[in-house]
C-alpha cells in the first residue's frame, strides 16, 4: 500500500516511517463511529489480519472494558491500552487495527502511528451520543462531558490521520482501493457518495496516479490554466484536450454544445473520463457535459481557483447559465474524484484570490466553531497562500469536509443543502442582472453575505457583531462592500426566480449564529429592501 497515512504534522515532526512489511491500516475516531465494523470489512477486502484493540484488551483483562475501567480507573486503563497498541503497531506483517476512541490521547501512541496508514472516521456529536449513551460505556454517561471529549479529541484524530471518511460517508472499505493510489504528503477525504477528494501540494503532478481507472482521459481546461500548468498534467496523456475561455459569461448552452460535439468528434466513449481543470466555470460546464454526454460519463475535477477548491468542485452540482438565471440548466452528477492542489493558487491574481475568500467566509459561518474563529482573524489571502501553505491546505480541506457533510444528508438539494447558499440568493441575482460579466462570483457572494446577515439580525436575532466581523474581513481582502448597478426592483425580480423558491414565498438562507443556519426563512420584504439599499454606493 502506498504511503498516504502520514499527516502533515507527523511529517513535519520528522517521525521515522514504519519498518518495511510492518505497515498497518489503523482506524481512529470517536466512540460509536463504526471503527470495529469498518475494520472487519477492510480485513475481509484486503485479506489482512484484524487486530481490534478493544477486543484484544477485553481478552487480556478477562472481562469487559467497562468493568475494568470502573474498578481500576481511567489512568490504569490508558496505561494498558497504550501498551497493547504499541505492541500491535510494532508487530510484523500487515494488519487492520481499529483503536479505541481515546487511544490517541497518549503522545506515545500518536508518535507510533507515524508511518502507518491512519483513517479517521468522522461522526457528529448528536449521532455519537445517540449511539453511545445507553451502551454502558463509562465515558458516555454525562452529556456535557461527552461533548467536551468529542471536541477535544477531534484535533488529535486530525493530527494523525492521512485519510478521513467524511461525516455521513458510507462506512465501507471501498476507500481502500483509492488509498492504494496515494503518495506521501497528500490527504484523502472519502465522500458519502463514494469518491475520493485528494488534497495537498503535488496532487496536480500525481493526477495520473490518483485518478480511478475509467478508460481514456479527455481534458476540458480553462485556456489560461492550461498555459500555466499544462506541463504538470502531461502525465494524464489525454486522448484530446478541449479549452474553455475564462469567465462566467462563457458558461452557456452554446459552449456546452461545442464541447459535446468536440468530444463526439474525438471519439469519446462511455467508458472514458472527462477531466475538468480550472475554476468553477470549467467544473460546472465540464460536469454538465459529463452528465449528458451519452447519458453520462465519469468526471474528475481538478479545481484551480479558491472558489472551486473550497466549494464548487464537491457535491455533484453541474450547470450552465441562462439570461433568466444562474445555473438554470443542469444536473446532479457526482465526480469520480476531486484532485485539489493548493500550490496552483499562487499563480492567481490577487483580486481573484480575494474573491474566492468570500466562499471561505461563507463556509466558516456555516461550520461555526473553531473554523469561524480562525478565519475571522485571517490576513489578506495572498499572504496565507504565499507564506503558510499548511494552513491554507488545512482550511481548504475543512471547507471541503463541511460541504461534503451537508451534501451527505441532502444530495439532491431538497432541504438542508440550501444552507450552502448562504449569501448566494442576492449574489446570483446581481450576477444575472448584470449579464455575468461585471462581478466576480466571490465579489457578489461577499455582498450577498452582508445582505443575508443584515436580514438575519431582524428575522433570526443574529448578533450584529457577526456582520461587522464579515464586513471587516471583506475590507481586509479588498472586496467590495457596496455596489452600483441595477435598481432594487430589478434585483428583487431576479431573486424571485431563485431555483429554491417555493410558490409565492420569498425564502432566504439566514444565520442564527455561526454554525447555526436557518434554511428557508421567510424574509420580510421591507427588511430585504433595506439591507440591499444599505449597500448601494
Amino acid at each position: 500500500m502506498a504511503e498516504v497515512g502520514t499527516s502533515p504534522e507527523s511529517a513535519a515532526a520528522g517521525h521515522a516511517p514504519a519498518a518495511a512489511g510492518a505497515r498497518k491500516l489503523v482506524i481512529v475516531g470517536f466512540m460509536c463511529a463504526g471503527k470495529s465494523r469498518l475494520g472487519r470489512l477492510a480485513a475481509q477486502r484486503l485479506g489482512w489480519r484484524l487486530a481490534d484493540s478493544d477486543k484484544l484488551l477485553e481478552e487480556r483483562f478477562g472481562e469487559p472494558i467497562a468493568s475494568f475501567f470502573a474498578r481500576e480507573g481511567e489512568q490504569a486503563f490508558r496505561d494498558r491500552e497504550q501498551e497493547l497498541v504499541l505492541e500491535l503497531l510494532a508487530a510484523p506483517g500487515p494488519a487492520i487495527v481499529p483503536l479505541g476512541g481515546g487511544a490517541v490521547e497518549r503522545r506515545a501512541v500518536r508518535d507510533a502511528l507515524a508511518g502507518h496508514d491512519v483513517v479517521h472516521i468522522e461522526v457528529g456529536l448528536e449521532v455519537a451520543w445517540e449511539r453511545a449513551h445507553d451502551s454502558g460505556r463509562p465515558l458516555a454517561r454525562d452529556r456535557e462531558r461527552f461533548a467536551q471529549l468529542h471536541a477535544a479529541r477531534r484535533p488529535l484524530y486530525e493530527s494523525v490521520a492521512g485519510v478521513v471518511l467524511a461525516d455521513g460517508a458510507e462506512k465501507t472499505p471501498a476507500f481502500v482501493d483509492a488509498l492504494r493510489r496515494g503518495s506521501g504528503g497528500t490527504r484523502m477525504v472519502w465522500s458519502a457518495q463514494g469518491y475520493p477528494v485528494w488534497v495537498g501540494a503535488g496532487v496536480l503532478d500525481a493526477a495520473a496516479d490518483l485518478l480511478p481507472d475509467h478508460g481514456r482521459n479527455f481534458v476540458v481546461a480553462d485556456e489560461n490554466v492550461l498555459q500555466l500548468h499544462g506541463e504538470r498534467i502531461a502525465g494524464l496523456a489525454p486522448a484530446a484536450t478541449l479549452t474553455v475561455p475564462s469567465g462566467e459569461q462563457h458558461k452557456t448552452m452554446a459552449q456546452a454544445e461545442r464541447l459535446l460535439r468536440e468530444l463526439a468528434g474525438a471519439g469519446m466513449q462511455r467508458s472514458d473520463t472527462i477531466v475538468a481543470i480550472g475554476g468553477g466555470v470549467v467544473g460546472d460546464l465540464g460536469g454538465f457535459c459529463a452528465a449528458t454526454y451519452q447519458r453520462g460519463v465519469a468526471i474528475a475535477h481538478v479545481p484551480t481557483t479558491v472558489v472551486a477548491q473550497v466549494d464548487s468542485a464537491y457535491g455533484g452540482k453541474t450547470g450552465v447559465d441562462l439570461p433568466e438565471g444562474k445555473n438554470y440548466v443542469g444536473a446532479f452528477h457526482q465526480p469520480a474524484a476531486v484532485l485539489t492542489d493548493p500550490t496552483v493558487l499562487g499563480t492567481l491574481p490577487t483580486q481573484e484570490l480575494a474573491a474566492g475568500f468570500a466562499e471561505i467566509v461563507k463556509t466558516a459561518l456555516i461550520a461555526g466553531g473553531g473554523m469561524w474563529e480562525e478565519v475571522r482573524g485571517w490576513p489578506p489571502l495572498r499572504d496565507v497562500v504565499e507564506s503558510d501553505l499548511v494552513t491554507m491546505t488545512r482550511v481548504i480541506e475543512a471547507c471541503a469536509r463541511t460541504k461534503l457533510s451537508v451534501v451527505a444528508v441532502d444530495e439532491r438539494d431538497t432541504g438542508f443543502r440550501a444552507a450552502l447558499n448562504l449569501g448566494h440568493t442576492f449574489a446570483h441575482a446581481l450576477e444575472s442582472a448584470t449579464g455575468y460579466g461585471r462581478w466576480r462570483h466571490g465579489d457578489a457572494v461577499g455582498l450577498g453575505l452582508l445582505v443575508a446577515l443584515r436580514v438575519s439580525e431582524r428575522v433570526t436575532g443574529l448578533d450584529p457583531a457577526v456582520r461587522d466581523d464579515v464586513a471587516r474581513l471583506l475590507e481586509r481582502q479588498g472586496l467590495p462592500r457596496t455596489f452600483e448597478g441595477p435598481p432594487v426592483a430589478e434585483l428583487l425580480d431576479h431573486m424571485a426566480r431563485d431555483k429554491k423558491r417555493r410558490g409565492a414565498q420569498r425564502n432566504l438562507v439566514l444565520l442564527r449564529s455561526p454554525g447555526d443556519v436557518a434554511v428557508e426563512s421567510e424574509a420580510d420584504e421591507a427588511a430585504l429592501v433595506e439591507a440591499i439599499e444599505e449597500l448601494r454606493a
